[in-house]
Protein backbone atom coordinates (compact mmCIF):
# COMPACT_ATOMS: atom_id res chain seq x y z
CA UNK A 1 0.00 0.00 0.00
CA UNK A 2 1.20 3.07 -1.13
CA UNK A 3 0.48 6.23 1.02
CA UNK A 4 2.48 8.79 -2.02
CA UNK A 5 -0.23 10.49 -3.96
CA UNK A 6 0.31 9.24 -8.21
CA UNK A 7 1.02 11.72 -10.66
CA UNK A 8 -3.26 11.86 -11.81
CA UNK A 9 -4.16 12.02 -7.98
CA UNK A 10 -1.61 14.99 -7.18
CA UNK A 11 -3.17 16.73 -10.68
CA UNK A 12 -6.15 16.46 -9.17
CA UNK A 13 -5.49 17.81 -6.00
CA UNK A 14 -4.51 20.82 -7.58
CA UNK A 15 -7.40 21.22 -9.98
CA UNK A 16 -9.65 20.93 -7.44
CA UNK A 17 -8.01 23.26 -5.12
CA UNK A 18 -7.40 26.09 -8.24
CA UNK A 19 -11.36 25.70 -8.81
CA UNK A 20 -12.37 26.07 -5.53
CA UNK A 21 -9.76 29.05 -5.22
CA UNK A 22 -12.00 30.73 -8.29
CA UNK A 23 -15.14 30.30 -7.33
CA UNK A 24 -15.25 29.96 -3.43
CA UNK A 25 -13.03 32.40 -1.72
CA UNK A 26 -13.18 33.55 1.64
CA UNK A 27 -15.92 36.22 0.52
CA UNK A 28 -18.71 33.91 -0.77
CA UNK A 29 -17.86 31.59 2.57
CA UNK A 30 -18.54 35.02 4.30
CA UNK A 31 -21.62 35.86 2.46
CA UNK A 32 -23.64 32.40 3.29
CA UNK A 33 -22.37 33.00 6.63
CA UNK A 34 -24.20 35.96 7.07
CA UNK A 35 -27.18 34.92 4.64
CA UNK A 36 -26.53 36.93 2.03
CA UNK A 37 -24.80 34.70 -0.67
CA UNK A 38 -26.14 31.67 -2.67
CA UNK A 39 -23.74 28.80 -2.52
CA UNK A 40 -25.67 27.57 -5.44
CA UNK A 41 -22.95 28.70 -7.98
CA UNK A 42 -20.35 26.39 -6.56
CA UNK A 43 -22.07 23.29 -6.66
CA UNK A 44 -23.05 24.34 -9.74
CA UNK A 45 -19.64 24.24 -10.74
CA UNK A 46 -18.71 20.95 -8.81
CA UNK A 47 -21.61 19.45 -11.85
CA UNK A 48 -19.75 20.65 -14.36
CA UNK A 49 -16.59 19.45 -13.59
CA UNK A 50 -18.36 15.73 -12.72
CA UNK A 51 -17.11 15.79 -9.33
CA UNK A 52 -20.16 14.23 -7.81
CA UNK A 53 -19.23 11.50 -10.48
CA UNK A 54 -15.92 10.75 -9.01
CA UNK A 55 -16.89 7.42 -7.78
CA UNK A 56 -19.97 6.45 -9.36
CA UNK A 57 -19.35 3.42 -11.56
CA UNK A 58 -19.62 3.87 -15.35
CA UNK A 59 -22.36 2.18 -15.61
CA UNK A 60 -24.14 4.73 -13.98
CA UNK A 61 -22.53 7.18 -15.83
CA UNK A 62 -20.06 8.24 -13.17
CA UNK A 63 -16.49 8.44 -13.51
CA UNK A 64 -15.34 5.03 -11.92
CA UNK A 65 -12.54 6.27 -9.84
CA UNK A 66 -12.41 4.87 -6.28
CA UNK A 67 -12.53 6.71 -3.19
CA UNK A 68 -8.92 8.06 -2.65
CA UNK A 69 -10.28 11.02 -5.05
CA UNK A 70 -13.44 11.27 -3.07
CA UNK A 71 -11.08 11.69 -0.03
CA UNK A 72 -8.89 14.28 -2.29
CA UNK A 73 -12.22 16.29 -3.17
CA UNK A 74 -13.65 16.27 0.64
CA UNK A 75 -9.72 17.58 2.19
CA UNK A 76 -9.94 20.31 -0.30
CA UNK A 77 -13.71 21.34 0.65
CA UNK A 78 -12.16 21.59 4.35
CA UNK A 79 -9.49 24.01 2.77
CA UNK A 80 -11.58 26.09 1.14
CA UNK A 81 -14.77 25.88 3.87
CA UNK A 82 -16.47 25.17 0.99
CA UNK A 83 -20.58 25.55 1.70
CA UNK A 84 -21.82 21.83 -0.87
CA UNK A 85 -24.20 18.92 -0.37
CA UNK A 86 -20.87 17.51 -1.91
CA UNK A 87 -20.14 15.51 1.44
CA UNK A 88 -24.20 14.53 2.04
CA UNK A 89 -24.47 13.58 -1.48
CA UNK A 90 -21.32 11.74 -2.38
CA UNK A 91 -19.65 10.32 0.72
CA UNK A 92 -22.82 9.71 2.63
CA UNK A 93 -26.00 9.01 0.03
CA UNK A 94 -24.18 7.54 -2.51
CA UNK A 95 -22.39 5.13 -0.75
CA UNK A 96 -25.71 3.60 1.11
CA UNK A 97 -27.76 3.37 -2.29
CA UNK A 98 -24.30 1.54 -3.88
CA UNK A 99 -23.79 -0.72 -1.19
CA UNK A 100 -27.46 -1.71 -1.29
CA UNK A 101 -26.99 -2.47 -4.41
CA UNK A 102 -30.27 -0.23 -5.91
CA UNK A 103 -31.26 -0.27 -9.47
CA UNK A 104 -33.61 2.64 -9.01
CA UNK A 105 -31.74 5.65 -10.78
CA UNK A 106 -30.54 7.27 -7.73
CA UNK A 107 -26.72 6.62 -8.73
CA UNK A 108 -27.26 7.67 -12.40
CA UNK A 109 -29.14 11.15 -11.11
CA UNK A 110 -26.63 11.90 -8.48
CA UNK A 111 -23.79 11.25 -11.24
CA UNK A 112 -25.27 13.80 -13.73
CA UNK A 113 -25.79 16.26 -10.51
CA UNK A 114 -29.36 15.70 -11.50
CA UNK A 115 -30.50 15.21 -7.41
CA UNK A 116 -28.70 15.60 -4.10
CA UNK A 117 -29.35 13.62 -1.10
CA UNK A 118 -28.38 13.01 2.61
CA UNK A 119 -28.74 10.16 5.12
CA UNK A 120 -30.73 10.40 8.47
CA UNK A 121 -29.47 8.12 10.54
CA UNK A 122 -28.14 10.09 13.76
CA UNK A 123 -30.84 9.67 16.85
CA UNK A 124 -29.90 11.42 19.50
CA UNK A 125 -26.36 12.39 18.83
CA UNK A 126 -25.60 8.96 18.28
CA UNK A 127 -24.82 7.48 14.91
CA UNK A 128 -24.29 3.87 15.90
CA UNK A 129 -26.84 1.68 14.18
CA UNK A 130 -27.70 -0.18 17.68
CA UNK A 131 -29.01 3.50 18.58
CA UNK A 132 -31.76 3.43 15.83
CA UNK A 133 -35.30 3.79 17.36
CA UNK A 134 -37.17 4.91 14.71
CA UNK A 135 -39.63 2.54 13.56
CA UNK A 136 -40.95 0.82 9.98
CA UNK A 137 -44.40 -0.74 10.31
CA UNK A 138 -45.75 -2.27 6.71
CA UNK A 139 -49.42 -0.94 5.72
CA UNK A 140 -51.80 -1.24 2.66
CA UNK A 141 -50.12 1.83 1.23
CA UNK A 142 -46.39 0.92 2.03
CA UNK A 143 -44.31 1.42 5.36
CA UNK A 144 -45.34 3.67 7.52
CA UNK A 145 -42.10 5.69 9.91
CA UNK A 146 -42.33 7.13 13.23
CA UNK A 147 -39.51 8.82 15.18
CA UNK A 148 -37.02 11.41 15.20
CA UNK A 149 -33.58 11.85 13.52
CA UNK A 150 -30.98 14.21 14.52
CA UNK A 151 -28.36 16.06 12.94
CA UNK A 152 -28.70 15.44 9.16
CA UNK A 153 -26.32 16.76 7.02
CA UNK A 154 -28.08 19.03 3.93
CA UNK A 155 -31.20 17.72 6.12
CA UNK A 156 -33.09 21.21 5.00
CA UNK A 157 -31.55 21.29 1.63
CA UNK A 158 -31.46 17.97 0.17
CA UNK A 159 -33.37 16.46 -2.48
CA UNK A 160 -33.53 13.05 -0.94
CA UNK A 161 -33.44 11.28 2.37
CA UNK A 162 -32.25 8.14 2.64
CA UNK A 163 -33.93 7.18 6.21
CA UNK A 164 -33.19 4.54 8.43
CA UNK A 165 -35.53 2.88 10.22
CA UNK A 166 -35.93 -0.35 12.37
CA UNK A 167 -39.11 -3.05 11.51
CA UNK A 168 -39.97 -6.03 13.10
CA UNK A 169 -37.09 -8.15 11.18
CA UNK A 170 -34.21 -5.46 11.80
CA UNK A 171 -33.30 -2.07 9.99
CA UNK A 172 -34.73 -0.96 6.79
CA UNK A 173 -33.90 2.37 4.44
CA UNK A 174 -35.90 3.80 2.76
CA UNK A 175 -36.24 6.80 -0.14
CA UNK A 176 -38.29 9.75 1.15
CA UNK A 177 -38.19 13.21 -0.91
CA UNK A 178 -37.31 16.31 1.59
CA UNK A 179 -41.18 17.71 1.39
CA UNK A 180 -42.13 15.16 2.80
CA UNK A 181 -40.94 15.18 6.19
CA UNK A 182 -40.84 17.61 9.13
CA UNK A 183 -37.79 19.36 9.29
CA UNK A 184 -36.40 21.58 11.59
CA UNK A 185 -32.75 23.52 10.66
CA UNK A 186 -30.44 23.39 13.76
CA UNK A 187 -28.26 26.37 14.76
CA UNK A 188 -24.85 25.36 14.39
CA UNK A 189 -21.75 26.11 14.71
CA UNK A 190 -20.84 26.59 10.70
CA UNK A 191 -23.37 27.22 8.79
CA UNK A 192 -21.35 25.92 5.83
CA UNK A 193 -22.21 22.66 6.88
CA UNK A 194 -25.63 22.99 8.24
CA UNK A 195 -27.94 20.41 10.07
CA UNK A 196 -31.66 20.10 10.65
CA UNK A 197 -33.44 17.49 13.20
CA UNK A 198 -36.17 15.15 11.20
CA UNK A 199 -39.19 14.28 12.30
CA UNK A 200 -40.83 11.18 11.18
CA UNK A 201 -44.41 11.08 11.94
CA UNK A 202 -46.69 8.41 10.19
CA UNK A 203 -44.25 9.15 7.16
CA UNK A 204 -45.84 6.64 4.39
CA UNK A 205 -43.37 5.55 1.84
CA UNK A 206 -44.43 3.58 -1.17
CA UNK A 207 -42.46 -0.16 -2.33
CA UNK A 208 -41.06 1.76 -5.23
CA UNK A 209 -39.34 4.01 -2.64
CA UNK A 210 -37.88 1.05 0.19
CA UNK A 211 -34.29 0.91 -0.81
CA UNK A 212 -33.90 -2.03 1.79
CA UNK A 213 -37.10 -3.40 3.63
CA UNK A 214 -36.79 -4.44 7.04
CA UNK A 215 -35.44 -8.29 6.84
CA UNK A 216 -32.91 -7.87 3.90
CA UNK A 217 -29.83 -9.79 3.78
CA UNK A 218 -26.93 -6.68 4.44
CA UNK A 219 -28.52 -3.89 5.41
CA UNK A 220 -26.52 -3.21 8.60
CA UNK A 221 -23.32 -4.55 6.58
CA UNK A 222 -24.07 -2.00 3.76
CA UNK A 223 -24.91 0.88 6.30
CA UNK A 224 -21.55 0.07 8.11
CA UNK A 225 -19.30 0.38 4.78
CA UNK A 226 -21.15 3.43 3.35
CA UNK A 227 -20.43 4.65 7.11
CA UNK A 228 -16.78 4.01 6.67
CA UNK A 229 -16.86 6.44 3.66
CA UNK A 230 -18.95 9.36 5.11
CA UNK A 231 -16.60 8.84 8.41
CA UNK A 232 -12.90 9.51 6.36
CA UNK A 233 -14.56 11.84 3.90
CA UNK A 234 -15.47 13.96 7.09
CA UNK A 235 -11.79 13.80 8.57
CA UNK A 236 -10.23 14.54 5.65
CA UNK A 237 -11.88 17.68 5.24
CA UNK A 238 -11.39 18.21 9.03
CA UNK A 239 -7.85 17.58 8.39
CA UNK A 240 -8.20 20.30 5.24
CA UNK A 241 -9.00 22.69 7.35
CA UNK A 242 -6.78 21.95 10.08
CA UNK A 243 -3.96 22.52 7.50
CA UNK A 244 -5.02 26.00 6.43
CA UNK A 245 -5.46 26.74 10.41
CA UNK A 246 -1.57 25.68 10.92
CA UNK A 247 -0.58 27.61 7.04
CA UNK A 248 -2.43 31.13 8.35
CA UNK A 249 -0.89 30.58 12.16
CA UNK A 250 3.10 30.54 10.72
CA UNK A 251 2.17 32.86 8.73
CA UNK A 252 1.01 35.46 11.52
CA UNK A 253 3.71 34.47 13.21
CA UNK A 254 6.64 35.39 11.25
CA UNK A 255 5.14 39.38 10.91
CA UNK A 256 3.46 39.96 14.20
CA UNK A 257 5.96 41.27 16.36
CA UNK A 258 6.77 41.45 20.87
CA UNK A 259 8.92 42.80 21.92
CA UNK A 260 11.31 44.02 18.60
CA UNK A 261 10.81 40.54 17.20
CA UNK A 262 8.53 37.70 15.25
CA UNK A 263 6.60 36.40 17.72
CA UNK A 264 7.66 33.03 15.54
CA UNK A 265 11.41 33.51 16.52
CA UNK A 266 10.19 32.63 20.32
CA UNK A 267 11.61 29.31 21.24
CA UNK A 268 8.15 28.21 23.16
CA UNK A 269 5.68 29.11 20.03
CA UNK A 270 8.31 27.14 17.66
CA UNK A 271 7.43 24.15 19.78
CA UNK A 272 3.41 24.75 19.78
CA UNK A 273 3.65 24.87 15.88
CA UNK A 274 5.80 21.90 15.61
CA UNK A 275 3.15 20.04 17.67
CA UNK A 276 0.49 21.35 15.42
CA UNK A 277 2.44 20.53 12.39
CA UNK A 278 3.10 16.78 13.62
CA UNK A 279 -0.63 16.56 14.41
CA UNK A 280 -1.70 17.51 10.91
CA UNK A 281 0.54 15.44 9.05
CA UNK A 282 -0.23 12.53 11.47
CA UNK A 283 -3.87 12.89 11.02
CA UNK A 284 -3.49 13.30 6.97
CA UNK A 285 -1.30 10.55 6.43
CA UNK A 286 -4.30 8.42 8.56
CA UNK A 287 -6.71 9.33 6.30
CA UNK A 288 -5.00 8.76 3.05
CA UNK A 289 -4.13 5.14 4.84
CA UNK A 290 -8.01 4.82 5.31
CA UNK A 291 -8.76 6.30 2.33
CA UNK A 292 -7.10 3.42 0.50
CA UNK A 293 -8.35 0.32 2.54
CA UNK A 294 -11.63 1.52 1.23
CA UNK A 295 -10.44 2.19 -2.41
CA UNK A 296 -8.86 -1.83 -1.92
CA UNK A 297 -11.67 -2.45 0.25
CA UNK A 298 -8.34 -3.80 2.68
CA UNK A 299 -10.56 -6.09 5.76
CA UNK A 300 -8.37 -3.45 8.02
CA UNK A 301 -10.84 -0.34 6.69
CA UNK A 302 -13.14 -0.07 9.81
CA UNK A 303 -10.00 0.11 12.37
CA UNK A 304 -8.81 2.70 9.72
CA UNK A 305 -12.20 4.72 9.13
CA UNK A 306 -12.39 5.39 13.38
CA UNK A 307 -8.40 5.83 13.28
CA UNK A 308 -8.66 8.63 10.67
CA UNK A 309 -11.57 10.20 12.54
CA UNK A 310 -9.83 10.19 15.83
CA UNK A 311 -6.57 11.46 14.85
CA UNK A 312 -8.74 14.11 12.85
CA UNK A 313 -10.56 15.12 16.08
CA UNK A 314 -7.30 15.58 18.36
CA UNK A 315 -5.42 17.43 15.27
CA UNK A 316 -8.64 19.95 15.12
CA UNK A 317 -8.70 20.10 19.07
CA UNK A 318 -4.56 21.69 18.98
CA UNK A 319 -4.51 23.22 16.03
CA UNK A 320 -7.91 25.27 16.98
CA UNK A 321 -6.66 25.91 20.58
CA UNK A 322 -3.15 26.72 19.17
CA UNK A 323 -3.87 28.38 15.99
CA UNK A 324 -6.78 30.87 17.68
CA UNK A 325 -4.53 32.08 20.84
CA UNK A 326 -0.91 32.30 18.57
CA UNK A 327 -3.51 35.01 16.69
CA UNK A 328 -3.98 36.80 19.75
CA UNK A 329 -7.70 36.14 19.50
CA UNK A 330 -7.82 37.76 16.36
CA UNK A 331 -8.59 34.55 14.43
CA UNK A 332 -12.49 34.56 15.99
CA UNK A 333 -13.26 38.42 15.35
CA UNK A 334 -16.37 38.55 12.84
CA UNK A 335 -13.59 40.48 10.48
CA UNK A 336 -10.97 37.74 10.32
CA UNK A 337 -11.32 34.79 8.22
CA UNK A 338 -9.54 32.33 10.10
CA UNK A 339 -12.84 31.54 11.98
CA UNK A 340 -14.57 29.81 9.25
CA UNK A 341 -12.02 27.84 9.50
CA UNK A 342 -11.66 26.89 13.11
CA UNK A 343 -15.52 26.02 13.03
CA UNK A 344 -15.16 23.84 10.13
CA UNK A 345 -12.72 21.49 11.96
CA UNK A 346 -14.92 22.01 15.30
CA UNK A 347 -18.23 20.93 13.28
CA UNK A 348 -16.40 18.29 11.20
CA UNK A 349 -15.31 16.44 14.90
CA UNK A 350 -18.55 16.36 15.75
CA UNK A 351 -20.04 14.68 13.01
CA UNK A 352 -20.53 10.76 12.41
CA UNK A 353 -18.72 10.61 15.94
CA UNK A 354 -15.95 12.60 17.83
CA UNK A 355 -12.30 11.40 18.33
CA UNK A 356 -13.18 10.00 22.05
CA UNK A 357 -15.97 7.80 20.12
CA UNK A 358 -13.74 6.48 17.80
CA UNK A 359 -11.04 6.30 20.34
CA UNK A 360 -13.76 3.75 22.11
CA UNK A 361 -14.71 1.98 18.68
CA UNK A 362 -11.75 1.37 17.65
CA UNK A 363 -10.95 -0.34 21.14
CA UNK A 364 -13.80 -2.26 20.82
CA UNK A 365 -13.33 -3.64 17.28
CA UNK A 366 -9.23 -4.55 18.60
CA UNK A 367 -10.56 -6.25 21.36
CA UNK A 368 -8.95 -3.91 24.30
CA UNK A 369 -12.35 -3.80 25.77
CA UNK A 370 -15.33 -6.03 26.01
Amino acid sequence: MDLELSEEESELRDNVRAVLAGVCPPAVVRAVYEGKGDAAPVWARMVELYWPALAIAEDHGGLGLGFVEVALVAEELGRAVVPSPFLATVTQFAPVVRELDAANGLLDRVAAGEVTGTVALAERGSWELSAVTATAEESAEGWVLQGTKSAVLDGAEADEVLVVARGAEGLGVFVVPRPALAITPRTVVDPTSPLADVVLDGVVVPPDRVLAAPGTTGVAEALERAGQEATVALAAATVGACRVIFEQTVEYAKVREQYGRPIGSFQALKHRMADMYLAVERAQSLCYFAALTIAEDDPRRAEAASMAKAAAGECQRLVVQDGLQLHGGIGMTWEHDLHFLLKRAIAGDALYGNAVHHRSRLAQMLGLVA
